[in-house]
């Protein structure tokens, strides 16, 4: 049987004038946030190899769509959310199946 997971995928352009600190405790409680049917949840910045590219990056796994709107509405998530996008010139986004 196989199993189908959602994958969600942000890319985030910081504002170059954001707070590294504040950053890094926002990148913190997402990486704590350990909500059911979250399968893995991966968060990092870029490392920089390659011009053009994006300077933070989101790549979680969902057991089922629930798990992936109990994530989006989740009270904690939103008020980290909130945070990260104050320090965000643009996000791209996309939830597929995988």
């Amino acid at each position: 049987m196989i199993v189908a997971v959602i994958r969600h995928v942000v890319l985030f352009e910081l504002d170059p004038n954001h707070d590294p600190a504040e950053l890094r405790e926002v990148i913190a409680g997402l990486r704590g946030l350990n909500l059911p049917g979250t399968i893995s949840y991966t968060i990092g910045e870029d490392l920089g190899l390659l011009r053009g590219t994006w300077s933070l990056a989101i790549v979680a796994d969902f057991a089922d769509a629930e798990a992936y709107r109990n994530y989006d509405e989740d009270p904690e998530h939103d008020r980290l959310r909130t945070r990260l996008a104050a320090m965000t010139a643009q996000a791209a986004r996309v939830q597929f199946v995988c």
